[in-house]
């Protein structure tokens, strides 16, 4: 094993040379006082601060960190000590890339990487992470001998929904071959530096410190964290030198298995660090290293069809046929019927296809009838919605809205590939009969396109179909139901938390409605949500359940006692750390302020959402503080123990408009005030404490009538 651990300790104390040259380098150029900080996150430098509890903020902070870095390379011949050497690879990494973003604001602009992934991009990927949705993490880094060979690995990562992380030449190897890259297609390019490994490094002890709960300087919770939790492994090309190396040890400390394509002959480290010689074979060897399974979706479709071509834009350019619900007549709808109303695999075209010359833009109705035994009515819209996901997943088609208003585009190569609209409909029953065959035994799907037909189809069953559901959910209440539903989907990732959804309340996340997880209940009796009895009410004000309690209390293996459904001081709800918004106290204004995670800005608490949301979640309890989804903002069970929606003083101005109509019913029902979110404070009026009291003074918001909050 000397070989080994003498390349390790090679390149720790190589990177351990340059990391402090380079600190002393900037503290004569700059001064011990000058900021040092990674952008748009609340954990000052991560890595650091979450194996060492050190809050990094100066430059006069880095040379203790240094001697920390020395002493974690003490060259004894120990595989477990080399390891703790690539730690310190890692922490040595972490400071060279965070001094590039001393020097510049942005260190990236000008690079192929993007380098330093924010907090809200780490929190946006907590759902399809805990989902399946993307089963694992892949780092790909060097320079492949053969650049399709390397191109190939990551697209067969990209197939598979795994979210791919490239670092090196295999970046321009992987473009110039064909692979889609950036975040909407999950194959993210970090940076060509080495050191630029350590943005995934982040991602994975941020997942720690963001879902986990993991108290910063907690080491040996941090690596059994990140080896349990985080399914990362790595993959290597090309010759290996000493930082490499070095920096593969801090990866395997970490938990994540590195494969690599050069023999290492008795080097090896079963499990841990071994070579696969044929490129062939390095995705399956790497999935099956990290335990990964992946449930093979192979479709009768031309194109690819992955989660990872979710984000797909589709420029007007590149578009050859579209179906848009502003200019045209469009709906969807699902629909459940008896069994001898249903051809199973029937799949009608109604009106012309999308074979044309130039962009075309058509009408597009899309009724799918399904017939089961356990199908039921409040199911339509739950499977209805995942019309959404599951027509994202074909690889160059992008779809928008729902219900009668949506857009789909389809590019110029997937309609060359041979896409045409029979394999929209393919896709619809594939995944119907796959996902959902617990309660769907038979699907027929018809696609309209002739206008007559469409608008005849929106008229007599589209638009009283949503009615109809509308006017039911409308009447559904808290009040109204007798069961509420647990939704641990997270804790994979945050293992003491546990959403209780309601009629009023959906999951923070935003993507858990009471409907879809009566929905779940059925499709997976033993799943992620099983039905709460509203039985022993203890305090209607707070909405505290003595069923709620017990449940919960079992749920989170016994890590929360007691937890109130409305109250955002008295044991609130807790956050696994992919909510959409965070809610926190503003005292001297007698309300809250929500931040929504796209929002980069401060607010008027004097933090970004990253820092707010650094206050609450891995399933913490923390008064005054409250994850949750973007459609619980309008509902009366928002905050109702401590006044509800009046206390709602500020909120970024694109959030405010996606809930403003919601809002203002809310506000008109049940305090009488027209237009509400007007009186709603925005980044375009104020986001200092004076200016936003001044402008909730010159509207008269509620707020400032109410009793003290706290």
């Amino acid at each position: 094993m000397s070989v080994l651990t003498d390349l390790i300790y090679g390149g720790s104390n190589a990177v351990i040379g340059l990391t402090e040259g380079a600190v002393n380098d900037a503290i004569a150029k700059h001064g011990e006082d000058k900021k040092v900080a990674m952008p748009d996150t609340a954990y000052f430098l991560p890595t650091i601060y979450a194996a060492t509890g050190v809050k990094v903020t100066r430059l006069g902070d880095l040379p203790a960190c240094v001697g920390v870095m020395k002493s974690l390379v003490t060259n004894e011949e120990d595989l477990g000590a080399a390891l703790n050497a690539g730690l310190a690879t890692a922490v040595g990494a972490e400071i060279i890339e965070a001094l590039k973003y001393v020097e510049s604001e942005n260190p990236y602009e000008n690079e192929s990487g993007i380098g330093f992934v924010g907090d809200p991009i780490i929190r946006s990927l907590g759902v399809p992470l805990v989902t399946g949705d993307i089963p694992g993490v892949a780092v790909v880094l060097g320079e492949a001998e053969n650049a399709a060979d390397v191109a190939e690995v990551v697209k067969n990562y990209q197939s598979k929904g795994i979210l791919t992380f490239l670092i090196g030449n295999v970046i321009e190897q992987c473009l110039e071959n064909g692979v889609k890259a950036g975040l909407e297609y999950r194959v993210v390019p970090l940076g060509h530096d080495v050191t630029s490994v350590i943005h995934v490094v982040t991602v994975a002890v941020r997942a720690a410190l963001i879902f986990g709960g993991i108290e910063p300087g907690n080491l040996n919770a941090l690596l059994t964290y990140t080896k349990e939790r985080v399914p990362a492994f790595v993959n290597t090309f090309g010759a290996l030198n000493e930082v490499v190396v070095s920096a593969g040890a801090g990866a395997i400390a970490l938990g994540f298995p590195v494969i690599v394509d050069v023999d290492l002959a008795e080097n090896q480290v079963p499990g841990a660090l071994e070579t696969e010689l044929d490129h062939t074979k390095t995705v399956e060897k790497s999935l099956a290293l990290r335990g990964i399974k992946i449930k093979s979706k192979e479709l009768p479709i031309p194109v690819g069809f992955a989660a990872a071509f979710e984000g797909e834009i589709v420029r007007r350019a590149n578009m050859h046929a579209e179906f848009n619900g502003e200019k045209v007549p469009t709906c969807e709808l699902l629909l459940m019927r008896n069994e001898d109303e249903v051809e199973d695999h029937k799949i009608t075209l109604i009106g012309p296809d999308i074979d044309c010359d130039d962009p075309l833009t058509l009408p597009l109705g899309v009724l799918v009838e399904v017939y089961g035994a356990k199908m039921q009515k409040d199911f339509e819209p739950v499977l209805e919605r995942k019309f959404h996901n599951w027509y994202n997943y074909m690889d160059g088609v992008m779809h928008t809205g729902q219900r009668n208003i949506f857009r789909i585009r389809i590019t110029k190569d997937a309609f060359n590939a041979g896409l045409r609209l029979q394999h929209f409909g393919e896709v619809l029953y594939h995944m119907i009969m796959d996902e959902f065959d617990t309660v769907v035994d038979k699907c027929q799907i018809t696609m309209v396109t002739d206008l007559e037909k469409v608008n005849e189809m929106m008229d007599t069953l589209a638009l009283p179909t949503y009615d109809a559901r509308d006017e039911r959910l409308n009447t559904m209440t808290d009040e109204s139901v007798d069961t509420f539903y647990t939704c641990i989907l997270c804790q994979s990732f945050a293992p003491s938390h546990c959403c209780v959804v309601t009629p009023e309340r959906l999951g923070l996340c935003g993507a858990v409605s009471w409907l879809d997880a009566k929905a779940t209940k059925e499709l997976q009796p033993a799943g992620p949500c099983q039905p709460i009895p509203k039985l022993g009410l203890i305090d209607e004000r707070t909405g505290q359940y003595e069923e709620v309690d017990r449940v919960v209390h079992e749920a989170t293996h016994g890590a929360l006692e007691h937890v109130s459904l409305y109250s955002i001081l008295e044991n609130p709800m807790t956050s696994c750390g992919c909510f959409e918004c965070i809610c926190g106290i503003m005292p001297e204004a007698k309300g809250v302020v929500i931040c929504n995670r796209e929002y980069a800005g401060i607010t008027p608490t004097g933090m970004t959402f990253g820092e707010l949301a650094s206050m609450t979640g891995g399933g913490v309890q923390t008064p005054g503080f409250m994850g949750h989804g973007r459609n619980f903002i309008p509902s009366k069970k928002f905050m109702s123990a401590e006044g509800g929606i009046e206390r709602i003083v500020w909120m970024p101005k694109e959030l405010k408009e996606d809930v403003r109509a919601k809002l203002d019913i809310t506000a008109k029902e049940m305090f009488g005030v027209e237009n509400f979110t007007d009186m709603i404070c925005d980044e375009t009026i104020a986001t200092d404490s004076e200016g936003v009291l001044n402008f909730l003074t010159s509207v008269n918001h509620p707020a400032l009538g109410m009793d003290e909050i706290m």
